[in-house]
Parts: C-alpha cells; structure tokens; sequence
C-alpha cells in the first residue's frame, strides 16, 4: 500500500502543532521558606498471624486508602516463571464465598476500586462503605478462589502479550537488559516466556498462594476517615484466619558491575528507533547519608523537562523526544539508570552524549542546586495531599529501617545538601566506567556506529543469550528491484487487475489509550487523498488532497496544506511498484526480518519498502519525516475484487504501536466531490 498510511501519524502532529500553547520558559516563581512539616504518625499493632497494621486517622475528606504491601525478598520460579502474575491476577476472580459476578458487583455497587498484585493489594472507598470493602477485599486475599478454566484464561491472556511485546524494543530492552544485570537465571534477572507460561498449573498457583502470599513481614495500611478503636477490631476479623507459611528465602543470587563499560545490543530487525539505557548497580539504602545528595544529583541529571539529559539530547541535538535517570533505592535492587529512545542514525552520537552528560555529574552549579531543591521539596510537599503518600512513608519506615524523623526532617535533610556531597555520592552511585550501555535497536543499521565508540560490543537474542554479530542477508544476484515489484504485483492478484484500480476506500477502527478511534480513508490515482479520523464519534482530523492542493481541519481550525506536505502527498501511483523497475533512487539492500518474516528490503531516500521472501506480499514499510522514522506492519491480506489488501496494519507513532484493523475495504467507488 502506499505512503499515505503515514498521513494517520501525520494527522496527529498537526493536531499537536495546532493546539501548542506559548509558555514563557525563562519566567521561573522564586521558591519561599522551606516550610514546617507535620506528618501523622500511625497508630500500630500485630496478628498473630505476623500481619502489621498501620493506621492513619485523616479526616479531611470522607474516604479510605487501604494498602497491603509484603516485604519479602524477590524468589526464583524457574520453569514457571510468571506464576506470581498470574496467581495475582485470579484474585478478584471471587471467593469461596462469592462468585466471580457477585464478588465484582458488589465493588462496583459501592463505588470502590480494588486492585490486587503478586506483592499485595490496594482499595479505595467512601468511608461509610469501608467496612464492607475492607471485607471484600480480606475475602479475596484469605479465601481465593483458584480454577483451572479461569487460570488457562489468564494464561491465554498473558500469552497474547508476550506476543505483542516480540517486536517492541522496549519490552526486549526491558526484558534483556535486566536479565544481563542480574543473570537471567536468578530471582531478580528471570523473565516469562510463552513456554513458562504454558507450563503453569492449578497446583502451581496454590503452591506460590501458599508460600508467599502470605501474612509473614506484610503490612495493611490504612489512612482516611476511620477510629482506629473501630478499624481493629474489623481487621483482626476479617485477617485472623489468614495462615502465615514461616517460608524461608534463598539468600540473593550475587551481582556486581562489570568491570570495564561496554555495549550489549540486541537486534531488533523492526525497530525504527533505538531504546537507550546505561545502568550499573550500587547499594543505596534510603538511610544512607547519600541518599539525599544521590537524589539531587539524579535530579539535575534526568530528573525532567530542564535536566542535563533532557536540554542535552532533546533540547541541544534533537535526537529524542525525551530522556531520562532514575535512582532507585530498592531494598533489594538498589540501581542508577539513564534512559532514552533516539533514532537509528543517531544511536552512537546519543550515547556518547549519556556517557558524557554521567561523567560531568559530579560538578553541579550553584544554580542548579538550588533549583533541584526547591523542585524536590516543592514535589514532596505536594504529595502529601494523597493517602497514598502517607501510606508509603509508613511502609517505607518499617521496611528500609528509616529513623523516626525522616520525614518530618525531610526538606530540612535535602536543604543541607552541599555541591561537595553531591559529588561525593555520585561516586558510588553513578559509575559511568562500570556500566552497561543497553541498546535494542535494528544492528544493521547502528553496529558500525557503535563499534566506533571505543568499548567492547557483545550481541544477545530477545532471550538474553550471547550470540554473533548480525549480518545483512544478501539477496540472490538474480533478484532485482524489478522482479520484486513484480512478485508482489503477481501475489495482489496481477498486473491486469492492479492497472485496473482508480481508488481504494478503507474504513478502519483502532484504540488510542483505551479510546475507540475510526478512520475513512479514500486514495485515488493522481495522489489524491481524503483522511477522515473519529475519536469516540467526535471528529478530531481531516485532511483534505486533489492532488494539486488541500486542506486539513483539526478540531474545527481550517488551515491549507503548505508546499512540503503538498509534495510529500503527491505520489501519483496508487501502487508505487509499478514504477520500481524505471526508479534510479531505489536499490536492493538485501534481506531481513520485517513482521517476523524474511523480506527482501527496498530502500529510497526517504521510504524503505518490505516484501517476503516466501510470498511476495509486502510485509511493511518505513517512512523517514521531521519527526523520525514512521513504520507499518500490513499482514491479514484478503482479496477485493481481484485483487488483495492488507486488513491489519500496524504503525508505530513516537512509541505509540497503532493497531489498524480494516472493517471495509472497497475499490473504485471514490468521487471527485470526496477530494472537494
């Protein structure tokens, strides 16, 4: 199909540039006093079961906060990795008591949210429903009710995933780059498959309930409108009968850094962008004394819009959208990260950019200091506002260990906090000579780059398993750009039938963030194009080409297509193969894997075309814009009158995957009046 499919992405762009609003960036409020923080402290007691509860009377508003969180070391499931996951996900599937429907309309009919995980559980409620919420939610964890049919549902669904994540680079890079930090074969470094997923059972998911979803070291906090005299009594009901398992945890697998810096990648043949991050582990500990000069440091670094990475790679080269560090201090997976996506092109430029924004950390200015200060205190004293927040500093008290006065000292520890101690928590914090540089991205397009850089370069698979380098397959010599456009003709239904067609018209839906989308699509010979996009029945995008002129309409805003966009519509062919065989800009560039099938690979100055090996469809294609490198997926192919179109399309938008499915597809029944 031709390049018009880049107009959906397109059509979000304009949107953007239209609704862009001017700010000031140079008008920056002048931080006050660092103010006097008082903060509840909850009122405890113990089952003897080991469950502790914390409870915060708050009686601002008329609601409740519950939260269950386990401290328990990470544990290593092995062949059936991702049995936690799935056991926490039969949670609200009904108790012993209550079916799944009754279980699930008695939450919606008090107006709560529920939510279990594989480390706990959280609810929210109106006070005056508390009561019966607290209890659901008590029900579900002390009397689960576990089936195989519900289990293979989740199973299916978790597989489903899995599959969707094959060909997202952030997903491997996820995936990969953790499993390399710690050993894939460890509690901390293990990952799913789809074959540890189907090899979970019903008598899996009762052990891992049994074992360690369980009351030893877990902690029910509970902050809202409540008496604490009247909340005890209703826990120790509804928790007492919760079995404790006394299970004991392996001692963690060791890991350490590697001793010299170097580039792990993994080859992502699809990916049109480059997932970026350097990483090395440390031992922060919240009660550390560096911990606060650790978070400033993290702060200037990628804490935002105006940190180094961010004003470094966006703002200064424009190779990304965004970039971003994090400074965990996990009890048990203390680590620092630098992170960003950037186009192929530029991967090597980028990361000699990460690296050298991770070596000058260690000096900050006085204004950046101060700034990081007022921003992290000004965040803190904000998030006070919510339950939540309160709830997590208790928790965190108990499990990291933390002094009584942490948080009631905390703006005053982050005001002394001096450059010097900056710098010297970035020593052994962020340690940019003794860090791995993770990279998912398409290797034959960034290798050469990257072996430039001067560190070793090892190659891995989506499974995180060492494994050569990755060379472009040449395509046999008597394979030309003219015999793959004619495969492909010959495989849509021929040349006859294909010089037959004036015009293709799609209707197709999608989902964007949860949202039914829709989209009407006309194509006509002379490049004409109309793009009429729907977002939950209300037009959001309309754009308007005859082929010399046009238009586009975004949120009721007319405004005319300028010369660039003109010249980038005007593709006269509605099957540009026809003209590959006369195209002096076009070359053969070998074969690769594109939607998870050998094609043969069709490159020109700003579009790269995908076409299989095996069948002579075409797989995909890539268009090269202002904003980066657009790619589509076609698979589904079905015939219309004599001649076959892809139903599926697939585009990846700024990370965003576009999921196309076509409900219609007709050919020539466009009118001029569609171009007006």
């Amino acid at each position: 199909m031709k390049k018009q499919f880049t107009y959906i992405a397109a059509a979000f762009l304009f949107a953007g540039m239209l609704s862009a609003q001017k700010i000031d960036l140079n008008a920056m409020p002048k931080p006050g006093a660092t103010p006097a923080i008082n903060i509840a402290k909850p009122k405890t007691f113990q089952l003897s079961n080991g469950l502790t509860v914390m409870v915060v009377e708050n009686n601002k508003l008329p609601r409740v906060n519950t939260t269950l969180s386990m401290d328990r070391p990470p544990y290593y499931e092995g062949n059936i990795a991702g049995v936690s996951e799935i056991m926490a996900s039969q949670l609200d599937n009904g108790t012993t008591h209550l079916s799944k429907d009754d279980f699930n309309k008695k939450i919606d009919f008090l107006g709560a949210n529920l939510s279990f995980s594989s480390n706990g559980a959280s609810s929210n409620s109106l006070s005056k429903y508390f009561p019966e919420v607290l209890g659901l939610m008590a029900d579900a964890i002390v009397n689960p009710k576990f089936s195989a049919e519900e289990i293979q549902n989740a199973k299916e669904r978790t597989i489903e995933g899995l599959k969707s994540d094959e060909k997202n680079a952030s997903s491997i890079a996820a995936k990969v780059s953790n499993a390399l930090m710690y050993g894939k074969n460890t509690s901390r470094g293990e990952f799913e498959t789809i074959e540890t997923i189907n090899k979970i059972q019903l008598a899996d998911v009762q052990n891992i309930y049994n074992k360690y979803y369980v009351p030893d070291n877990a902690y029910l906090i509970i902050v809202g409108d409540v008496k604490f005299d009247q909340v005890k009594p209703l826990i120790e009901k509804a928790f007492g009968n919760w079995k404790k398992s006394n299970t004991k945890f392996a001692a963690l697998e060791p890991a350490s850094n590697v001793a010299k810096t170097e580039i792990d990648v993994v080859d992502v043949p699809s990916a049109v962008q480059s997932v970026l991050s350097v990483s090395n582990l440390n031992t922060l500990k919240m009660k550390d004394p560096n911990y606060f000069p650790a978070t400033i440091a993290n702060y200037i670094l990628g804490g935002g819009g105006e940190a180094r990475l961010f004003m470094n790679l966006r703002e200064k080269n424009g190779f990304t959208y965004g970039a971003y560090s994090t400074m965990s201090a996990s009890k048990y997976s203390p680590e620092f990260s630098a992170d960003t996506s950037v186009r192929n092109e530029v991967t090597d430029k980028a990361i000699q950019e990460l690296i050298n924004e991770l070596n000058a950390i260690s000096t900050v200015k006085p204004e950046e200091l101060a700034n990081a200060k007022a921003k992290l205190k000004g965040a803190f004293i904000m998030s006070l506002e919510k339950p939540e927040t309160i709830a997590r500093f208790a928790l965190n008290q108990k499990i990291q260990d933390l002094p009584a006065d942490f948080y009631t000292n905390y703006l005053k520890s982050i005001d002394k906090v001096t450059s010097a101690d900056v710098s010297n928590a970035v020593k052994t914090t962020i340690l940019p000579n003794q860090s791995r540089i993770f990279v998912a991205g398409k290797a034959s397009d960034i290798s050469e780059g990257l072996e430039k850089l001067g560190y070793p370069v090892k190659y891995f698979d989506k499974e995180a398993n060492p494994v050569g380098k990755p060379s472009v397959q040449k395509a046999d010599a008597s394979v030309s750009i003219g015999s793959v456009a004619d495969k492909y003709i010959n495989a849509i239904g021929g040349l006859a039938a294909v010089q037959k067609v004036t015009s293709i018209t799609r209707d197709a839906t999608t989902k964007i963030q949860g949202m039914d989308m829709t989209m009407k699509l006309i194509q006509a010979k002379g490049g004409k194009m109309a793009l009429d996009m729907k977002m939950m029945g209300n037009n959001i995008q309309k754009i308007v080409f005859d082929g010399k002129d046009g238009y586009a309409v975004t949120q009721g805003n007319k405004t005319p297509l300028n010369d660039k966009q003109k010249a980038e519509m005007a593709e006269p062919e509605l099957f540009p193969e026809l003209t590959f065989a006369k195209s002096t800009e076009l070359k053969l560039a070998g074969i690769e894997k594109y939607n998870n099938e050998d094609s043969y690979v069709v490159k020109g100055p700003k579009q790269t075309y995908y076409y299989s090996v095996k069948t002579g469809l075409k797989t995909g294609e890539v268009k090269v814009g202002e904003g980066g490198s657009i790619p589509t997926s076609f698979a589904d192919y079905k015939e219309v009158s004599g001649v076959k179109f892809p139903f599926t399309m697939i585009q990846n938008m700024g990370g965003m995957e576009i999921n196309l499915a076509v409900q219609s597809c007709l050919i020539n029944q466009a009118k001029d009046s569609d171009f007006q």
